[in-house]
């Protein structure tokens, strides 16, 4: 079993730039989706990003053998390229029919559908806290969507498509996240994700129009940039986070990731509302975005809390 190095200073500043750099990822990604479709935006962030990993395994001795996968490590592979390929897509369909704030708020479901996932393939424990946790994430969103829910639940309009898109992309995500964790039983995490990203920038190649490059003008070209090296980043921060420090809490700092998200689109619109729409949210459907983190993080944390509390316990009674 992995134990933490215990330099949490390090795992918390390294959980933060995750959460900061997944946080205003959904605002560049909407910059360049005026210029750019969802499939081809999704081509180059993973083209980049594999090749780049490819290019260090490479040149440290690293690139991964599939002699060990086995058949079924071969359809684990195949089932996270669809996983990750559909949750990237979708996403970005999503997010031309919402705004970032509110696209970053429910892709938050994607871990509650993964733990769901565990629990129902790697028999899981599920506590009486965690589903505590649940039920505030939910009251969240409902607070959150207060002036839309008529929208949402008697119509299929843009918004509620979008809201439905995003979900989706969770759920598909879901299977991307279980694939990889037994994956990880013979790859590290680099080599599972340099595979899975050239898969699926092959797989979605046929959809893909790199011309369109073409179109951008040399900010939305530095902001496409910044996407592709924003996957690398965030991913490889929070890959060596868990090295240093608990996944529980590497996981609840990660809930902060929406609020960025809707800070980052408050500023960017009042400096420069010509190209970014501020959010429309009331004061109750802000106080249901931080319901929905809290309730992130209260899941995230139940599992670590519980088990440091049995432990006291035990060493009480042992003395």
């Amino acid at each position: 079993m992995h134990i933490s190095s215990g330099r949490w200073l390090l795992g918390l500043g390294l959980a933060l730039l995750t959460a900061l750099l997944w946080g205003i990822l959904p605002v560049k990604l909407k910059q360049v989706l005026h210029f750019m479709d969802p499939v081809t935006v999704t081509w180059y962030r993973l083209l980049v990003s594999g090749a780049l990993l490819f290019i260090w395994l490479r040149a440290i001795g690293r690139l991964p053998s599939f002699k060990p996968l086995g058949h079924k490590g071969k359809g684990l592979v195949a089932l996270a390229v669809l996983g990750l390929v559909g949750n990237y897509v979708l996403y970005l369909i999503g997010l031309k029919l919402l705004s970032p704030g509110t696209t970053q708020l429910l892709i938050q479901t994607g871990p509650i559908m993964l733990l769901v996932g565990s629990i129902l393939v790697f028999k899981e424990r599920f506590t009486l806290g965690q589903g505590i946790g649940l039920v505030i994430m939910l009251a969240g969103f409902v607070l959150f969507f207060n002036q839309r829910l008529a929208e949402l639940f008697t119509s299929l309009g843009a918004y509620t498509m979008g809201v439905l898109t995003v979900l989706l992309a969770s759920l598909v995500w879901t299977f991307y996240g279980l694939s990889q964790k037994q994956l990880l039983t013979v790859w590290d995490s680099r080599q599972v994700m340099m595979v899975i990203y050239l898969f699926c920038a092959l797989l979605i190649t046929p959809w893909a129009h790199p011309l369109q490059i073409l179109q951008l003008d040399p900010v939305h070209l530095l902001l496409l940039a910044a996407c592709c090296l924003n996957t690398l980043v965030a991913y490889g921060a929070f890959a060596e986070a868990l090295v240093h420090w608990e996944a529980s809490r590497v996981s609840a700092t990660l809930a902060l990731t929406p609020l960025v998200t809707l800070a980052t689109v408050a500023i960017t619109a009042m400096l420069w509302p010509e190209h970014v729409q501020a959010e429309q949210v009331n004061l109750l459907g802000y106080g249901g975005a931080l319901l929905v983190v809290v309730g992130s993080a209260f899941t995230a944390l139940v599992p670590s809390l519980v088990s440091g509390w049995r432990a006291r316990k035990a060493a009480r009674a042992i003395i």
